[in-house]
C-alpha cells in the first residue's frame, strides 16, 4: 500500500504517525514545561531585564504582570476554543503564538516592546495550556494509561518552577537575560512540528465564544493592576490613577453582568454558589497574590542587596520548591482521611507566619538568617493548599463542568498574583520614596563625586544607601502580603464546611480534569 493511500484510510485529523503515546505524551509535557517554567525563568534575569531596558522597580513588575494577567484571564477561553475548534489544532496555534512572543521579547530594545511581547506569551500560554491537559483524554484510553499521562502532566506542573529558576540563572549569567525568552524559540518550533505526528485531532463540539467576557474581565483586571502600580509612583490623588481605577469598576461590573446573560458563559457564576468552592477560590487568589510578591521581591533582595549571581540566585530559591513538594505530598496522603480543612488551616497560618518574618528584612540581613527560614515555612504551607485547594475545587461538580471548575482555580491564582504583586508595589514604592528621603543627605554628604553624577542621571542611591532604600521596601511590602494571606486563614476558617459527601469524593479517584 502506498503511502498516499494510508493517508487516504486515516481518519481526518489522525496523527500520521499514530501509535506512539510515549513521544505524544513527550510533545504535550514539553508544552506544558515551557508555558510553566516561563514564569519563574524570566524572574531569576528581572534585576539584568531591569539595568538593560531602564524599567524602575515599580514598573518592572509589569514584566511578570503582563504574562500573567493574560494568561489567567484568558485560560478558561482557551479551553473552550479547544472544544469547539478542535484541541490539536488550537495546541498548535497557542504553541507557535508563545514561540513568536518569546522571539520578539528577546529582541526588544524598549520596555513597552518588551511588555507587548510578554502579554502575547500569557496570550499563547492560555491558549496551549488547557488544551495539553485536555489532549491526554484524547490520547490516552481511561485507566491506568491515562492516570500515568496525568501523572507525568503533574509532575512536569510542579517541578516547571524549580527548573525555570535554574535556567533562568544559568541563562542569565552564562549568555545573556535575552536567552530566557529565546530558548523557547526552538523548543516551541519542535513541539509544534511534532504535535501533528504524533497526536490525533480531537472531535470538534458546538459552542459559542464569550469573547465579551474576556475581554472585560482581563481589560477590567488590567485597568485596576495599572491603577495601584501607577498609584505607587505618581501617588493615590493622580488623576490617570483615579480613571484607572474608574475603568477597573465600570469593566468588572460589565464583566459580571456579561456573564449572568451568556448563554456559555467563560465563567459559569454558579461555581460560586457552593461555599467550599468559593471559599477555595478566595483562598487561592489570596495565597497567590502573597507567592508572586514573595518571589519577585526575594529575587530583587538577594541579587541587588546580597550580590548573588542569577546562578546562585536560581539555587537559593530551591529549599523552597522542595518544601512545596513536602507538604503537597504530605496533604494528599492524609486528605482523603482528615479532609481539607486542617490542611487549609495549617497551610494558611504558615504562609502568613512565614511573610511576616520577612517584615525583619534589612540590609544586614543574610540569606541563612533573613531569608531561607522564612522562605521553607512559607513554601511548605504553599504545599498543604495547592493539591487541596485543587482538590476541593472539583469535588462535588458534575464531570462535564469539572474542567470549567478547576480552569476557574487555575485563573484565580494567575489573576490573584498579578494584583497582589500590583498592591505590595504600591506599599514597596511610598516606603521607598519616604526612606530614599532619609538617606539622601547622607549620599550627599559621604558620596563620591562619580556617585553623585551617576545619580543625577538615574536617581537611583547607590550601595550603601540604596540598599537601605531597597531593603526598607522590601520588608514594608511584606505587611500587606502578610494581611493578604490572613484573608486566607480566616476564610478556611470561618467559610469551609466539609460535608461527608465531601470526605466521600476525596477518597476517590478523583484527578486532574480536562475542560
Amino acid at each position: 500500500m502506498t503511502t498516499s493511500q494510508l493517508i487516504q484510510d486515516q481518519k481526518p485529523g489522525a496523527a500520521r504517525r499514530d501509535g506512539h503515546p510515549g513521544i505524544a505524551l513527550t510533545v504535550i509535557a514539553a508544552c506544558q514545561l515551557m508555558v510553566v517554567l516561563d514564569a519563574t525563568i524570566v524572574n531569576i534575569a528581572l534585576p539584568h531585564i531591569q539595568d538593560a531596558l531602564k524599567f524602575s522597580t515599580t514598573d518592572l513588575t509589569w514584566v511578570v504582570s503582563a504574562y500573567t494577567l493574560t494568561f489567567g484571564g484568558l485560560l478558561l477561553l482557551g479551553a473552550r476554543a479547544g472544544d469547539i475548534l478542535g484541541r490539536r489544532r488550537v495546541f498548535m496555534t497557542g504553541i507557535l503564538l508563545f514561540t513568536f512572543a518569546s522571539l520578539l521579547g528577546g529582541l526588544a530594545q524598549e520596555p513597552w516592546q518588551l511588555l507587548a511581547a510578554r502579554a502575547l506569551q500569557g496570550m499563547g500560554g492560555a491558549i496551549a495550556s488547557p488544551t495539553a491537559l485536555a489532549l491526554i483524554t484524547t490520547t490516552f484510553p481511561e485507566g491506568p494509561e491515562r492516570n500515568r499521562a496525568f501523572g507525568v502532566f503533574a509532575a512536569v506542573s510542579a517541578g516547571g518552577g524549580a527548573i525555570g529558576l535554574l535556567a533562568g540563572g544559568m541563562l542569565t549569567e552564562w549568555l545573556d537575560w535575552r536567552w530566557v525568552l529565546f530558548v523557547n524559540v526552538p523548543i516551541g518550533v519542535l513541539i509544534a512540528s511534532l504535535a501533528p505526528l504524533y497526536i490525533n485531532e480531537s472531535e470538534r463540539h458546538p459552542g459559542r465564544f464569550d469573547i465579551a467576557g474576556a475581554v472585560t474581565s482581563t481589560a477590567g483586571m488590567a485597568s485596576l493592576v495599572y491603577a495601584f502600580i501607577r498609584a505607587a509612583g505618581e501617588g493615590w490623588r493622580d488623576g490617570l490613577t483615579l480613571v484607572a481605577f474608574g475603568a477597573a469598576l465600570v469593566l468588572l461590573l460589565a464583566f459580571v453582568f456579561t456573564e449572568m446573560r451568556a448563554k456559555e458563559p467563560i465563567t459559569p457564576l454558579k461555581m460560586f454558589a457552593d461555599r467550599n468552592r468559593s471559599g477555595t477560590y478566595l483562598i487561592m487568589l489570596s495565597l497567590a497574590a502573597a507567592m508572586f510578591g514573595m518571589f519577585f521581591y526575594i529575587v530583587l533582595f538577594v541579587q541587588n542587596v546580597l550580590g548573588y549571581s542569577p546562578i546562585s540566585a536560581g539555587l537559593a530559591f530551591l529549599p523552597i520548591t522542595a518544601a512545596i513538594a513536602v507538604g503537597a505530598g504530605l496533604s494528599q496522603r492524609f486528605l482523603p482521611t482528615l479532609g481539607p480543612k486542617p490542611f487549609m488551616l495549617a497551610g494558611a497560618t504558615l504562609v502568613v507566619t512565614g511573610l511576616s518574618w520577612l517584615t525583619f528584612i534589612n540590609p544586614d540581613s543574610s540569606y541563612l538568617s533573613g531569608v531561607l527560614g522564612p522562605m521553607l515555612v512559607f513554601g511548605f504551607g504553599m504545599g498543604l493548599n495547592f493539591v487541596t485547594a485543587t482538590v476541593t475545587a472539583v469535588s462535588g461538580v458534575a464531570p462535564h463542568e469539572a474542567g470549567a471548575a478547576s480552569g476557574l482555580l487555575n485563573a484565580t491564582q494567575q489573576v490573584g498574583g498579578s494584583l497582589g504583586l500590583a498592591i505590595l508595589t504600591t506599599v514597596f514604592g511610598s516606603a521607598s520614596k519616604d526612606e530614599a528621603e532619609k538617606q539622601l543627605p547622607g549620599f550627599l554628604a559621604d558620596g563620591t563625586a562619580e556617585q553623585k553624577a551617576e545619580f543625577a542621571k538615574t536617581h537611583q542611591l547607590p550601595a550603601p544607601w540604596g540598599h537601605e532604600v531597597l531593603a526598607h521596601g522590601i520588608s514594608t511590602a511584606f505587611v500587606p502580603a502578610a494581611a493578604i494571606a490572613s484573608m486566607a486563614l480566616v476564610t478556611a476558617w470561618f467559610v469551609i464546611r466539609v460535608r461527608k459527601s465531601d470526605l466521600d469524593a476525596l477518597s476517590g479517584t478523583a484527578g486532574p480534569t480536562a475542560g
